[in-house]
């Protein structure tokens, strides 16, 4: 499944052998933008615009086709923040009610005090 609009493409979450990655949630896309920019701060406001149109489009399909019970949107900028890909991309992740994680949003793993600076 794909959706495209004049700035940004919305995938499927794969591997690099378009296969869905083993530990991915279920119907997790990402929504990247057709011009190689390496971080969202780099963005025009056609971009941005797109981007969030291109949100809407990918929750309404995820909507009808799965019924999630909530939601992840998030960026990751740099590898220290776990960019693995070098081109700017924004993660759309449904999430479920009967997950083991459930009621864990992006940020508990950061307040956890292992991850505390001294």
């Amino acid at each position: 499944m794909q959706f495209e609009n004049t700035t940004t493409y919305a995938v499927l979450s794969t591997n690099s052998e378009g296969k869905p990655f083993d530990k991915t949630l279920v119907g997790s896309f990402v929504i990247i933008p057709k011009s190689h920019v390496t971080s969202p701060f780099d963005l025009s406001d056609e971009e941005w615009l797109d981007t969030k149109n291109m949100m809407h489009m990918v929750k309404n399909y995820l909507d009808k086709k799965h019924q999630p019970d909530g939601y992840n949107v998030g960026w990751n900028v740099g590898e220290t923040a776990g960019q693995h890909v070098t081109h700017a991309h924004l993660h759309i992740i449904p999430r479920f009610s009967d997950e083991p994680f459930t009621n864990k949003g992006i940020r508990h793993w950061l307040k956890m005090d292992e991850n505390i600076r001294p």
